[in-house]
């Protein structure tokens, strides 16, 4: 193992959005095996230590690489295209009335079917915006509108929280 390694290299996948979830779980495992600062014991302090490094460092590139946005953002970075979520928000103006809309759905759901309706809208349109990636990324090796599409990725995520947040309230 190398500490300059990308995720990718670490887990000896290729550097694709598609991943195959099974594959990074075993190959996590296997890591972790291998790192794990019991198996240095016999070694002394410092081999513990640097075990845990690498623990540590292979613990980051799992919750990296198994979240798809994450993934996403991990990959644009590496290829020039950065994220910048607190500096770039700015979005598509149709992208920015659907975000309104929802909004307004929002504040009017007074019950669980609606926000069920609500919850299923959102999915969707979260699932549409990761085939995307998909596409945008592996096919098309296109890592700037790959970031706007993962910016957009992270305001839905945030919606989503809202619609959980405000049925939890129900429940209180």
């Amino acid at each position: 193992m190398n500490l300059n390694d990308t995720d990718f290299e670490l887990f000896d996948v290729p550097a694709t959005f598609a991943q195959d979830r099974a594959a990074l779980d075993a190959r996590w495992k296997q890591l972790q095996r291998e790192a794990h600062p019991d198996r240095f014991a016999a070694q002394g302090a410092a081999a513990q230590r640097v075990a845990m490094q690498w623990s540590v460092r292979i613990n980051e590139a799992y919750q990296r690489l198994k979240d798809p946005i994450k993934r996403a953002t991990y990959l644009c970075a590496l290829n020039g295209s950065p994220i910048e979520a607190q500096n770039n928000t700015t979005m598509p103006a149709d992208f920015l009335m659907q975000q309104m809309e929802w909004r307004e759905e929002l504040d009017d759901v007074r019950d669980e079917a609606g926000a069920d309706k609500l919850r299923d809208e959102v999915d969707a349109s979260r699932a549409r915006a990761l085939s995307s990636l998909d596409s945008l990324i592996d096919q098309k090796g296109d890592y700037a509108a790959a970031a706007r599409q993962v910016r957009a990725l992270m305001f839905i995520e945030r919606f989503a929280e809202d619609i959980d947040a405000k049925t939890a309230q129900w429940g209180q």
